[in-house]
């Protein structure tokens, strides 16, 4: 009963240290506009301010998979708290400093490290948790990450219409930072499995060279861009073409909170490799919806797209864990790490991307900084907004042919195990 009660304040400290991740997710999202605004960055700026998150990530989770065997999930944790707290007092005063990009580009950095060290620390805490049902829990642990970034971009939502600044907005995040530090400092830990189960460091980092795992280290580079980088831009890309752009994010995002709560009889029924391939199939005919529609057809782009990365990132650790359990806390990290470290990369050559869509769409040799600085209603303004009606969808467009590939690599993931798995039964019916 006291280990129940142990292992169930564990999986709870675990998701608030998770909320807070995926609220700075959702409340930079819908705030990025807002700080471009303010501060005058263009998107190229926004866009290497916001990558920072996702290649800060990758550090720390490879960094934490490596180290977590030697110093303890706890100490990790502890850090992330730190991380955490740090980035986002800095974000706050960011203003305060005499380049608000250079506080702003150094607190998303902070933010991303302690997003990463959470994520190396809890990853293989709910592996060595539930050892019998960890794509599941995996899942129901990762429905926090949408979750939060619902509760993020609905607050950001509500708290503009009442004119609260986006200073507060980010200031609500230290409550659950505080009280995950203070649950995981108090809390006993038990060691990885790995660890537990004996198998050989060396054996682990053997196991790293398996075909089968770093092919899905490449299908993790498509499912990560797919759903955290289309989560993170969609207000800015889609704020021309919708009223509510912000709202799509909350629909997609609660759309995948209820998918990974439902998660177990969907993985028992399709199977993990199935699950991604029906994960791939959704996420390319709601991108499809959201780069081809206006009005409320985005909404139904946004729920079909909420479906489709539902179960991405969960489900490719829990494939991994489940089905190469020898790569331990480094494996999966080192899943996670990629998958970051891709949408950074992504993110950055996006940014730019989409500064040069706008100007293609401006004058000649037009100061894309002079038109975001025009007045509303201005000629100039204008202008600007018709060419950001063009350029987000574009982006959207482009992105899409990432799930298309990923159909077609999940199909032939899918006939190999099933292939695999009717193997096993001959053999044991023999």
């Amino acid at each position: 009963m006291q280990a129940n009660i142990q292992k169930n304040k564990l999986f709870v400290a675990s998701c608030l240290a998770l909320l807070v991740t995926s609220l700075s997710f959702g409340i930079r999202a819908g705030i990025l506009d807002t700080l471009g605004t303010q501060f005058q960055l263009n998107k190229a700026e926004l866009g290497a301010i916001a990558a920072t998150a996702f290649w800060g990530f990758p550090l720390a989770i490879i960094f934490g998979g490596i180290v977590v065997d030697v110093i303890g999930m706890k100490r990790l944790l502890i850090l992330a708290f730190v991380f955490h707290l740090a980035g986002i007092i800095l974000t706050i005063y960011a203003g305060k400093f005499g380049s608000p990009y250079a506080a702003l580009f150094i607190s998303t950095l902070l933010i991303g490290l302690a997003n990463g060290t959470v994520e190396a620390a809890c990853n293989p805490l709910i592996t060595s948790l539930y050892p019998d049902n960890k794509t599941t829990k995996l899942n129901h642990f990762h429905l926090w990450f949408p979750g939060g970034i619902v509760i993020g971009t609905l607050l950001v939502f509500l708290l503009n219409k009442i004119g609260i600044g986006w200073q507060i907005q980010v200031g609500l995040m230290i409550v659950p930072t505080l009280i995950y530090g203070y649950l995981f400092s108090k809390l006993q830990f038990p060691v990885t499995e790995r660890v537990a189960k004996g198998v050989s460091t060396a054996k682990m980092y053997r196991s790293l060279l398996n075909p089968l795992f770093i092919i899905m280290i490449i299908l993790m580079f498509g499912t990560a861009i797919t759903e955290l980088f289309t989560g993170q831009w969609i207000d800015v890309l889609l704020k021309n073409v919708s009223d509510n752009a912000i709202l799509l994010l909350t629909i997609e995002t609660g759309v995948m909170v209820v998918g990974r709560g439902f998660a177990g009889p969907v993985v028992h029924r399709l199977s993990p490799a199935g699950v991604l391939l029906f994960s791939a199939i959704f996420s390319a005919l709601g991108l499809y919806i959201l780069g081809h529609t206006t009005g409320n057809l985005l909404f139904i782009g946004a729920l079909v797209f909420g479906l489709g990365v539902c179960y991405f990132w969960p489900t490719m650790l829990g494939f991994v864990s489940e089905n190469l359990p020898e790569t331990g806390a480094v494996g999966i990290n080192l899943m996670g790490g990629a998958g970051m470290f891709a949408v950074s990369i992504y993110t950055i050559f996006m940014g730019s991307h989409y500064d040069n869509l706008l100007a293609a769409q401006l004058p000649v040799n037009a100061d894309i900084k002079a038109f975001m600085e025009a007045p509303p209603g201005s000629d100039m303004a204008n202008q600007l907004i018709e060419a950001k009606k063009a350029a987000g969808p574009a982006i959207i467009n482009t992105t899409f042919v990432i799930p298309v590939i990923l159909i077609v690599a999940f199909t032939a993931l899918f006939f190999y195990k099933k292939n695999q798995k009717n193997k096993t039964m001959i053999v044991a019916q023999s």
